[in-house]
């Protein structure tokens, strides 16, 4: 395991998905499942999040403690659970309504964090927002951060009331990770593209957007290309923690090439090419396909990443 500490910061709840007439409920949150992935994967991670001392919540802390990630003190501070309700359509595509609510715990030991993943709503619903952008501001002068805006419009509003906070930790952040989905709710005048280069000019030193079936972009600072980055061929049973299971598998393979995790990390990040990071991109969409195989937000291991990797016919020629 590496001894690297990693927090994940923000939402975890029940994920209450329909489908073909049936609801059954997963454990997950966006963050959760980031924590649950990287924890999968092999690093040490914990999460500050916010749920109830309720069933609900009880089966949230079991599933964390099951994959091997600490929770904080604290987080079972909520009056409920909060529950995502996911209306599986077409394709195996998720829509979501939420029953929420967010603040968060009093931490500590921050100065042992070297790496602080965030996003999705626990950046922008307040009063756990601000949270957040002050926990970021604090870790970032010893670790790393990286960032998944994850939009959820049926709690952020409109863009515009919520670009200020998301521009904020784009700009606080080392790594970027947005789906072109969240980025056309967002700027829906504006090609993926465009905004991709105009994030890298507020600070990021990496981003990625995700394209669901048709793979990922990225773009380093240090690097004119833009990367396209195949998808891996899987069967869809549901598209259930996709994004953040390539969020787990992209800050995995950053930390394992020691391109996060220290401020002498973020430095090799800055002065990175392509080659130094596509390890750690294919990782990431390694461990997307292997979550979609399966209902709900599943974390693959680094064992059955690797054999998928071995097996992939891009890798082996």
């Amino acid at each position: 395991m590496s001894g690297k500490r990693v927090l994940c910061l923000g939402e975890a709840l029940i994920d209450a998905v329909h489908c073909g007439g049936t609801t059954v409920e997963h454990v997950g949150g966006s963050l959760l499942n980031v924590a649950t992935g990287l924890a999968q994967l092999g690093h040490r991670v914990s999460i500050g999040a916010w749920w109830a001392p309720d069933e609900r919540g009880q089966r949230l802390a079991a599933a964390a403690a099951d994959a091997g990630v600490l929770v904080e003190p604290g987080t079972d501070g909520a009056s409920r659970t909060t529950v995502a309700f996911a209306d599986i359509q077409d394709e195996g595509k998720a829509t979501y309504t939420f029953d929420i609510e967010w603040a968060l715990p009093q931490l500590s030991n921050l100065d042992q964090v070297t790496h602080l993943h965030t996003g999705s709503i626990a950046a922008t619903l307040e009063p756990g927002g601000t949270q957040v952008l002050e926990t970021v501001r604090a870790v970032r002068p010893t670790g790393t951060i990286s960032y998944d805006p994850n939009v959820r419009p049926a709690l952020m509003g409109s863009p515009e009331e919520v670009l200020q906070r998301v521009e904020e930790l784009v700009c606080l952040s080392d790594v970027v990770k947005a789906s072109d989905e969240d980025l056309g709710w967002l700027f829906p005048d504006q090609p993926v593209e465009e905004v991709m280069r105009r994030w890298l000019t507020l600070g990021p030193l990496m981003m990625v957007v995700t394209r669901g079936p048709w793979g990922a972009y990225a773009r380093l600072r240090n690097d004119p290309d833009l990367l396209v980055i195949d998808p891996v061929t899987a069967t869809v049973a549901d598209t259930v923690g996709a994004g953040d299971s390539f969020m787990a598998g992209l800050i995995s393979g950053l930390l394992t090439a020691d391109l996060l995790g220290t401020v002498e990390a973020r430095e090799r990040l800055a002065a990175c090419r392509w080659p130094d990071v596509q390890p750690a991109l294919h990782r990431a969409s390694t461990t997307a396909s292997l979550t979609v195989r399966r209902a709900g937000a599943y974390a693959p291991t680094l064992d059955e990443v690797e054999s998928t990797r071995v097996k992939d016919s891009r890798f082996t020629q």
